[in-house]
């Protein structure tokens, strides 16, 4: 978006910068990007660089991350409530992940944008989602100490799909295997979104922590299955 297209350049709106958003899922787009949106306005009325959001998004990214990982045990023995650690959670990666939305709206609406502050950004997603990982596969062991480690592995190991796939996605090379925008494609497609994912994630470490294995055991699955077939679209589009 040019700033010329923008009511008052010097004051855009939260609209404006939503209007710019990079989409993410359905409930990215209807929750994540939207509060993303008040948060770059927010830090454009303050004079903030897009990088501030970004590193914001990183401290209270980790700080949720590992509160779950440092209370989990205490969590399984029953002297922590887990309402209390997984509804802090699930707060404090929402708004993480709306300032993760932000940085980038703020970039493209104040042209503030660089390729240095992009590397900052997806390796501040690199460090968040590490956390986050470690925090649900701390959180099943504490439950289920009988969790295997090749399971917590290969749940870390296919977890790493989305950011690959998301850095994928932002280059000149990019495509989607389902490119239908229906809603039950989109429905079907939450499996997938991140705002959704980690909205999940925290009503679980707040009210049924038990099911964390199961979550770690679901996820497995959906981003092995899906790395296998971007690799069979992949290689079938490249031998057309």
């Amino acid at each position: 978006m040019h700033s010329a297209t923008l009511a008052d350049p010097a004051r855009p709106s939260v609209a404006d910068f939503h209007r710019v958003n990079r989409g993410g899922g359905l409930f990215s787009e209807s929750v994540s990007q939207w509060l993303g949106a008040v948060f770059a306005l927010v830090a454009q009325r303050l004079g903030l660089r897009p990088t501030a959001l970004t590193i914001a998004n990183l401290v209270l990214g980790l700080a949720a991350s590992v509160t779950v990982v440092a209370l989990a045990d205490e969590v399984a023995a029953g002297t922590v409530p887990a309402w209390v650690v997984g509804l802090a959670a699930l707060v404090g990666w929402q708004v993480a992940y709306s300032l993760d939305c932000a940085d980038g709206q703020l970039a493209r609406v104040t042209k503030t944008g660089s390729a240095a502050g992009a590397r900052v950004d997806v390796l501040c997603d690199v460090a968040a989602q590490i956390a986050l990982v470690a925090a649900l596969s701390a959180t099943a062991v504490a439950q289920r100490p009988a969790t295997p480690t090749w399971l917590v592995a290969l749940f870390a190991g296919t977890w790493m799909v989305n950011l690959v796939t998301s850095v994928m996605q932002s280059g000149p090379n990019a495509a989607s295997m389902v490119t239908s925008t229906s809603l039950p494609v989109r429905l079907v497609k939450l499996v997938r979104d991140y705002g959704a994912v980690i909205f999940v994630a925290g009503l679980v470490l707040a009210f049924a922590p038990a099911l964390t294995f199961w979550v770690i055991v679901a996820f497995t699955i959906v981003n092995g299955g899906f790395l296998l077939a971007s690799i069979a679209f992949s290689a079938r589009a490249s031998l057309r």
